[in-house]
């Protein structure tokens, strides 16, 4: 199966030797599953020329916010829309948890309480899985066909599914504990209070469910969808 990733955003170019950027993250996340990856920066304007380049697409964080007024945000939503119609499937992280929401009709703006970081606990249908968080923004409405499948005291819509359609999560089961760790060091300081920074360094080493959900990703992706639109 070809997954085509969307890559909205660029790693720090300090972390970028150790950990490759974020399409590097994703390939190596689901790999195992019989995947292929092609990615296209679409933060720089490079997008697919067709929804069906790819038979899923995987759309990556960002430092940018969903609602901000730039290039590339007006025509990935329009992508966005036009493969959920054609029922192309969409997995998304971090910002593309909130650009797939909020392109399909919901509201993504910053947390009144603030940043979630480090390693956070997200309640699954009453499975338990700890995953890295780095985040302000969240989804605040849901848009239609929208259904929760994961929650926590600080992010109410921590995980969404769209039928058989969409399947995004706020929290990033691809970024490994020195990634994180890098990142509080070259994008943290003077943007996250310090002690959420320095409580989430103190809890790096907290065991991750990185597995569980690149599980729940392969099987989104390669589940039979007999209504999609053929290539």
């Amino acid at each position: 199966m070809r997954i085509g990733i969307l890559q909205t955003g660029h790693a720090p170019d300090a972390l970028i030797g150790q950990s490759g950027d974020y399409p590097a993250m994703f390939a190596r996340l689901l790999d195992g599953y019989g995947f292929t990856f092609r990615a296209w920066a679409v933060v720089d304007m490079d997008f697919p020329a067709s929804i069906h380049d790819a038979d899923g697409w995987l759309l990556t964080g960002s430092r940018h916010g969903a609602y901000e007024d730039l290039p590339f945000i007006p025509p990935l939503q329009a992508f966005i829309r036009d493969a959920y119609a054609a029922g192309v499937p969409l997995v998304g992280i971090c910002f593309g948890h909130q650009i797939i929401a909020q392109a399909l009709g919901g509201r993504v703006e910053k947390f009144a309480g603030g940043w979630a970081v480090g390693p956070t606990a997200y309640d699954f249908g009453g499975e338990t899985v700890t995953l890295n968080a780095w985040h302000q923004d969240q989804v605040t409405e849901l848009p239609p066909g929208a259904q929760v499948v994961a929650t926590n005291d600080h992010c109410r819509n921590a995980a969404l599914v769209y039928g058989d359609r969409a399947l995004t999560v706020q929290a990033h089961p691809e970024f490994s504990p020195d990634f994180l760790g890098g990142l509080m060091r070259t994008r943290g300081r003077g943007v996250v209070p310090g002690p959420l920074l320095d409580a989430a360094a103190a809890r790096l080493d907290t065991p991750l469910n990185d597995r569980a959900i690149a599980d729940r990703i392969a099987r989104f992706f390669l589940q039979p969808r007999p209504n999609r639109t053929p290539v």
